[in-house]
Protein backbone atom coordinates (compact mmCIF):
# COMPACT_ATOMS: atom_id res chain seq x y z
CA UNK A 1 0.00 0.00 0.00
CA UNK A 2 1.26 3.49 -0.83
CA UNK A 3 2.16 5.83 2.02
CA UNK A 4 -0.35 8.64 2.53
CA UNK A 5 -1.24 10.69 5.57
CA UNK A 6 -4.59 9.97 7.18
CA UNK A 7 -5.90 13.29 5.86
CA UNK A 8 -4.85 12.41 2.30
CA UNK A 9 -6.50 9.01 2.60
CA UNK A 10 -9.68 10.58 3.96
CA UNK A 11 -9.93 12.98 1.02
CA UNK A 12 -10.12 9.97 -1.30
CA UNK A 13 -13.09 8.43 0.57
CA UNK A 14 -16.85 8.91 0.63
CA UNK A 15 -17.73 11.03 3.70
CA UNK A 16 -20.41 8.53 4.73
CA UNK A 17 -17.83 5.73 4.82
CA UNK A 18 -15.64 7.89 7.04
CA UNK A 19 -18.52 8.54 9.43
CA UNK A 20 -19.37 4.83 9.50
CA UNK A 21 -15.78 3.94 10.40
CA UNK A 22 -15.78 6.44 13.24
CA UNK A 23 -19.12 5.20 14.55
CA UNK A 24 -17.99 1.58 14.53
CA UNK A 25 -14.74 2.36 16.33
CA UNK A 26 -16.57 4.36 18.97
CA UNK A 27 -19.10 1.55 19.44
CA UNK A 28 -16.27 -0.92 20.04
CA UNK A 29 -14.58 1.45 22.51
CA UNK A 30 -17.71 2.15 24.54
CA UNK A 31 -18.74 -1.52 24.49
CA UNK A 32 -15.36 -2.60 25.81
CA UNK A 33 -15.31 0.09 28.47
CA UNK A 34 -18.72 -1.09 29.66
CA UNK A 35 -17.54 -4.71 29.56
CA UNK A 36 -14.68 -3.80 31.89
CA UNK A 37 -17.17 -2.14 34.23
CA UNK A 38 -19.49 -5.16 34.19
CA UNK A 39 -16.57 -7.51 34.82
CA UNK A 40 -15.57 -5.47 37.86
CA UNK A 41 -19.17 -5.69 39.12
CA UNK A 42 -19.13 -9.48 38.74
CA UNK A 43 -21.67 -9.55 35.92
CA UNK A 44 -19.07 -11.07 33.58
CA UNK A 45 -16.90 -13.97 34.68
CA UNK A 46 -14.18 -16.14 33.25
CA UNK A 47 -11.69 -14.88 30.70
CA UNK A 48 -12.26 -11.45 29.17
CA UNK A 49 -9.75 -9.87 26.77
CA UNK A 50 -10.58 -6.29 25.81
CA UNK A 51 -9.81 -4.57 22.50
CA UNK A 52 -9.32 -0.99 23.67
CA UNK A 53 -6.62 0.68 21.55
CA UNK A 54 -6.84 -1.75 18.63
CA UNK A 55 -10.22 -0.66 17.24
CA UNK A 56 -8.79 0.61 13.95
CA UNK A 57 -7.61 -2.86 12.95
CA UNK A 58 -10.93 -4.70 13.21
CA UNK A 59 -13.04 -1.83 11.90
CA UNK A 60 -10.72 -0.95 9.03
CA UNK A 61 -10.33 -4.56 7.92
CA UNK A 62 -13.87 -5.83 8.31
CA UNK A 63 -15.35 -2.72 6.67
CA UNK A 64 -13.55 -3.66 3.45
CA UNK A 65 -15.44 -6.97 3.22
CA UNK A 66 -18.59 -7.93 1.33
CA UNK A 67 -21.60 -9.56 3.07
CA UNK A 68 -20.79 -13.10 1.91
CA UNK A 69 -17.23 -13.05 3.30
CA UNK A 70 -16.05 -14.87 6.43
CA UNK A 71 -14.18 -13.72 9.53
CA UNK A 72 -12.27 -15.80 12.09
CA UNK A 73 -10.59 -14.34 15.17
CA UNK A 74 -8.74 -15.15 18.34
CA UNK A 75 -10.18 -14.73 21.85
CA UNK A 76 -9.93 -10.89 21.68
CA UNK A 77 -12.83 -10.65 19.26
CA UNK A 78 -15.62 -8.46 20.67
CA UNK A 79 -14.50 -5.60 18.43
CA UNK A 80 -14.45 -7.72 15.30
CA UNK A 81 -17.95 -9.04 16.04
CA UNK A 82 -19.36 -5.55 16.43
CA UNK A 83 -17.49 -4.32 13.35
CA UNK A 84 -19.07 -7.16 11.38
CA UNK A 85 -22.51 -5.94 12.43
CA UNK A 86 -23.45 -8.25 15.27
CA UNK A 87 -26.15 -6.96 17.61
CA UNK A 88 -24.47 -5.67 20.79
CA UNK A 89 -27.28 -7.17 22.91
CA UNK A 90 -26.59 -10.87 22.20
CA UNK A 91 -22.84 -10.19 22.35
CA UNK A 92 -23.14 -8.66 25.83
CA UNK A 93 -25.55 -11.43 26.86
CA UNK A 94 -22.92 -13.96 25.86
CA UNK A 95 -20.40 -12.21 28.09
CA UNK A 96 -22.97 -12.41 30.89
CA UNK A 97 -23.43 -16.15 30.21
CA UNK A 98 -27.15 -15.78 29.39
CA UNK A 99 -29.41 -17.94 27.22
CA UNK A 100 -29.98 -15.05 24.82
CA UNK A 101 -26.26 -14.81 24.11
CA UNK A 102 -25.07 -15.45 20.57
CA UNK A 103 -23.65 -18.81 21.73
CA UNK A 104 -26.50 -19.34 24.22
CA UNK A 105 -24.32 -18.41 27.15
CA UNK A 106 -22.07 -21.43 26.70
CA UNK A 107 -19.11 -19.77 25.04
CA UNK A 108 -18.54 -16.52 26.86
CA UNK A 109 -16.09 -13.84 25.85
CA UNK A 110 -13.80 -16.06 23.78
CA UNK A 111 -16.48 -17.72 21.64
CA UNK A 112 -18.56 -15.09 19.89
CA UNK A 113 -20.25 -16.51 16.77
CA UNK A 114 -22.81 -15.47 14.18
CA UNK A 115 -22.78 -17.71 11.09
CA UNK A 116 -25.49 -15.57 9.44
CA UNK A 117 -22.88 -12.80 9.16
CA UNK A 118 -20.03 -15.15 8.33
CA UNK A 119 -18.56 -14.48 11.77
CA UNK A 120 -17.02 -17.83 12.69
CA UNK A 121 -15.50 -17.08 16.10
CA UNK A 122 -13.91 -16.43 18.65
CA UNK A 123 -11.26 -19.20 19.33
CA UNK A 124 -9.64 -19.75 22.70
CA UNK A 125 -6.65 -21.78 21.55
CA UNK A 126 -3.81 -19.51 20.44
CA UNK A 127 -3.62 -19.74 16.65
CA UNK A 128 -6.30 -22.42 16.49
CA UNK A 129 -8.24 -20.39 13.93
CA UNK A 130 -5.33 -20.07 11.49
CA UNK A 131 -5.66 -23.52 9.84
CA UNK A 132 -9.45 -23.30 10.15
CA UNK A 133 -9.38 -20.15 8.02
CA UNK A 134 -7.47 -22.04 5.34
CA UNK A 135 -10.21 -24.66 5.45
CA UNK A 136 -12.97 -22.08 5.11
CA UNK A 137 -11.14 -20.51 2.17
CA UNK A 138 -10.61 -23.94 0.59
CA UNK A 139 -14.34 -24.63 0.85
CA UNK A 140 -15.14 -21.32 -0.86
CA UNK A 141 -12.81 -22.13 -3.72
CA UNK A 142 -14.03 -25.74 -3.98
CA UNK A 143 -17.65 -24.57 -4.15
CA UNK A 144 -16.76 -21.77 -6.59
CA UNK A 145 -18.07 -19.11 -4.21
CA UNK A 146 -16.94 -15.49 -4.36
CA UNK A 147 -16.06 -15.48 -0.66
CA UNK A 148 -12.93 -14.12 1.00
CA UNK A 149 -11.85 -15.21 4.47
CA UNK A 150 -10.18 -12.88 6.97
CA UNK A 151 -8.23 -14.41 9.83
CA UNK A 152 -7.04 -12.30 12.78
CA UNK A 153 -4.47 -13.36 15.36
CA UNK A 154 -1.84 -11.86 17.63
CA UNK A 155 1.88 -11.66 16.94
CA UNK A 156 2.67 -14.45 19.40
CA UNK A 157 0.72 -16.90 17.22
CA UNK A 158 3.22 -16.63 14.36
CA UNK A 159 5.60 -18.84 16.32
CA UNK A 160 3.35 -21.89 16.35
CA UNK A 161 3.62 -24.68 13.82
CA UNK A 162 0.13 -24.44 12.37
CA UNK A 163 0.79 -20.83 11.30
CA UNK A 164 3.48 -22.03 8.92
CA UNK A 165 1.52 -25.07 7.80
CA UNK A 166 -1.56 -22.97 7.01
CA UNK A 167 0.37 -20.30 5.10
CA UNK A 168 2.17 -22.95 3.08
CA UNK A 169 -1.11 -24.60 2.06
CA UNK A 170 -2.82 -21.26 1.41
CA UNK A 171 -0.16 -20.28 -1.10
CA UNK A 172 0.28 -23.78 -2.52
CA UNK A 173 -3.45 -24.20 -3.14
CA UNK A 174 -4.01 -20.51 -3.98
CA UNK A 175 -6.71 -19.89 -1.38
CA UNK A 176 -8.76 -16.65 -1.05
CA UNK A 177 -7.67 -15.88 2.52
CA UNK A 178 -6.10 -12.84 4.16
CA UNK A 179 -4.12 -13.43 7.35
CA UNK A 180 -3.83 -10.42 9.66
CA UNK A 181 -1.24 -10.26 12.43
CA UNK A 182 -2.45 -7.84 15.10
CA UNK A 183 0.96 -6.96 16.43
CA UNK A 184 0.23 -5.20 19.73
CA UNK A 185 3.85 -5.79 20.85
CA UNK A 186 3.10 -8.20 23.70
CA UNK A 187 2.22 -11.88 23.86
CA UNK A 188 0.53 -11.72 27.26
CA UNK A 189 3.33 -9.96 29.17
CA UNK A 190 6.25 -10.93 26.95
CA UNK A 191 7.51 -8.28 24.49
CA UNK A 192 8.01 -9.29 20.89
CA UNK A 193 11.75 -8.55 21.17
CA UNK A 194 12.05 -11.65 23.34
CA UNK A 195 10.03 -13.97 21.10
CA UNK A 196 10.85 -13.13 17.49
CA UNK A 197 14.21 -13.10 15.72
CA UNK A 198 12.83 -10.56 13.23
CA UNK A 199 10.86 -7.37 13.85
CA UNK A 200 9.06 -7.20 10.49
CA UNK A 201 6.70 -10.13 10.97
CA UNK A 202 5.23 -9.71 7.50
CA UNK A 203 8.54 -11.01 6.14
CA UNK A 204 7.45 -14.49 7.18
CA UNK A 205 5.26 -14.50 4.09
CA UNK A 206 8.44 -14.63 2.00
CA UNK A 207 9.04 -18.23 3.05
CA UNK A 208 5.95 -19.17 1.06
CA UNK A 209 6.25 -16.67 -1.82
CA UNK A 210 3.12 -14.97 -0.47
CA UNK A 211 2.11 -11.32 -0.90
CA UNK A 212 2.59 -9.24 2.24
CA UNK A 213 2.03 -5.74 3.59
CA UNK A 214 2.50 -3.68 6.74
CA UNK A 215 -0.23 -1.25 7.81
CA UNK A 216 -0.50 1.26 10.63
CA UNK A 217 -2.89 -0.43 13.03
CA UNK A 218 -3.56 2.89 14.75
CA UNK A 219 -4.84 4.43 11.49
CA UNK A 220 -8.19 3.03 10.37
CA UNK A 221 -7.72 4.24 6.79
CA UNK A 222 -4.28 2.66 6.48
CA UNK A 223 -5.87 -0.63 7.52
CA UNK A 224 -8.86 -0.15 5.21
CA UNK A 225 -6.69 0.59 2.18
CA UNK A 226 -4.24 -2.23 2.86
CA UNK A 227 -7.02 -4.74 3.37
CA UNK A 228 -8.98 -3.57 0.34
CA UNK A 229 -5.99 -4.38 -1.84
CA UNK A 230 -5.47 -7.80 -0.24
CA UNK A 231 -9.18 -8.67 -0.38
CA UNK A 232 -9.31 -7.77 -4.07
CA UNK A 233 -6.29 -10.02 -4.69
CA UNK A 234 -8.00 -12.88 -2.88
CA UNK A 235 -11.33 -12.42 -4.64
CA UNK A 236 -10.04 -11.93 -8.19
CA UNK A 237 -6.89 -14.05 -8.19
CA UNK A 238 -7.47 -16.62 -5.42
CA UNK A 239 -4.22 -15.53 -3.79
CA UNK A 240 -3.56 -15.15 -0.04
CA UNK A 241 -1.86 -12.24 1.71
CA UNK A 242 -0.15 -11.85 5.08
CA UNK A 243 -0.69 -8.42 6.63
CA UNK A 244 0.98 -7.10 9.75
CA UNK A 245 -1.07 -4.42 11.49
CA UNK A 246 1.16 -2.63 14.01
CA UNK A 247 -1.03 -1.59 16.88
CA UNK A 248 -1.06 -1.38 20.69
CA UNK A 249 -3.48 -2.45 23.38
CA UNK A 250 -4.20 0.09 26.09
CA UNK A 251 -5.50 -2.53 28.52
CA UNK A 252 -3.76 -5.53 30.01
CA UNK A 253 -3.73 -8.90 28.31
CA UNK A 254 -7.01 -9.74 30.05
CA UNK A 255 -9.13 -8.38 32.88
CA UNK A 256 -6.94 -10.33 35.31
CA UNK A 257 -3.94 -8.28 34.14
CA UNK A 258 -3.55 -4.65 35.32
CA UNK A 259 -3.66 -2.00 32.61
CA UNK A 260 0.11 -1.72 32.39
CA UNK A 261 1.20 -4.74 34.44
CA UNK A 262 4.79 -5.15 35.48
CA UNK A 263 6.06 -5.59 31.93
CA UNK A 264 5.60 -2.03 30.65
CA UNK A 265 5.81 1.42 32.18
CA UNK A 266 3.09 4.01 32.53
CA UNK A 267 5.25 6.30 30.42
CA UNK A 268 5.25 3.79 27.56
CA UNK A 269 1.48 3.35 27.81
CA UNK A 270 0.85 7.10 27.89
CA UNK A 271 3.10 7.59 24.88
CA UNK A 272 1.04 5.13 22.85
CA UNK A 273 -2.21 6.71 24.04
CA UNK A 274 -1.13 9.82 22.17
CA UNK A 275 -1.76 7.76 19.03
CA UNK A 276 -5.29 6.77 20.06
CA UNK A 277 -6.91 5.69 16.76
CA UNK A 278 -10.29 7.21 17.60
CA UNK A 279 -8.93 10.57 18.66
CA UNK A 280 -6.63 10.73 15.62
CA UNK A 281 -9.44 9.91 13.22
CA UNK A 282 -11.86 12.31 14.88
CA UNK A 283 -9.33 15.12 14.59
CA UNK A 284 -8.78 14.33 10.90
CA UNK A 285 -12.49 14.43 10.10
CA UNK A 286 -12.90 17.65 12.05
CA UNK A 287 -10.02 19.28 10.19
CA UNK A 288 -11.66 18.37 6.87
CA UNK A 289 -15.01 19.79 7.95
CA UNK A 290 -16.73 16.39 7.67
CA UNK A 291 -17.86 16.45 11.30
CA UNK A 292 -17.96 19.02 14.12
CA UNK A 293 -18.08 18.90 17.91
CA UNK A 294 -21.87 18.77 17.97
CA UNK A 295 -21.81 15.71 15.71
CA UNK A 296 -19.22 14.04 17.95
CA UNK A 297 -21.21 14.73 21.12
CA UNK A 298 -24.47 13.47 19.59
CA UNK A 299 -22.75 10.34 18.28
CA UNK A 300 -21.27 9.55 21.67
CA UNK A 301 -24.68 9.90 23.34
CA UNK A 302 -26.19 7.58 20.73
CA UNK A 303 -23.46 4.96 21.15
CA UNK A 304 -23.66 5.03 24.95
CA UNK A 305 -27.43 4.46 24.73
CA UNK A 306 -26.88 1.44 22.47
CA UNK A 307 -24.37 -0.05 24.91
CA UNK A 308 -26.63 0.65 27.91
CA UNK A 309 -29.47 -1.11 26.10
CA UNK A 310 -27.18 -4.09 25.46
CA UNK A 311 -26.38 -4.28 29.18
CA UNK A 312 -30.07 -4.05 30.11
CA UNK A 313 -30.89 -6.82 27.61
CA UNK A 314 -28.18 -9.04 29.06
CA UNK A 315 -29.11 -8.28 32.65
CA UNK A 316 -32.77 -9.09 32.09
CA UNK A 317 -32.13 -12.26 30.10
CA UNK A 318 -32.57 -15.72 31.68
CA UNK A 319 -29.69 -17.94 32.72
CA UNK A 320 -29.17 -21.28 30.96
CA UNK A 321 -31.05 -24.18 32.51
CA UNK A 322 -29.56 -27.51 33.63
CA UNK A 323 -31.22 -29.06 30.57
CA UNK A 324 -29.18 -26.77 28.32
CA UNK A 325 -26.08 -28.77 29.25
CA UNK A 326 -27.16 -31.52 26.88
CA UNK A 327 -28.19 -29.36 23.91
CA UNK A 328 -25.96 -28.35 21.00
CA UNK A 329 -23.42 -30.99 22.00
CA UNK A 330 -21.41 -32.54 19.19
CA UNK A 331 -21.49 -36.33 19.17
CA UNK A 332 -19.26 -38.02 16.59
Amino acid sequence: AQLFSQQERALRKDPQLLKDLLEKMLLVRRFEEKSAEMYTLGKIGGFCHLYIGQEAVAVGAVSALEPQDAVLCSYREHGHALARGMDPGPVMAELFGKRTGCSKGKGGSMHIFDPSLGFLGGHGIVGGQIPLAAGVAFAAKYLNQSRVTLCFFGEAAVNIGSFHEALNLAQLWKLPVVYIIENNEFGMGTPILKTSAIRDLSEKAGSYDMARAVVDGMDVLSVYDGLSEAIERARKEDLPTLIEARTYRFMGHSMSDPAHGTYRTREELNEHRQRDPIKRFTSTLESLGIINQEYIDDLDVKIREIVDQAVAFADESPDPTPEDLTTDVYLP
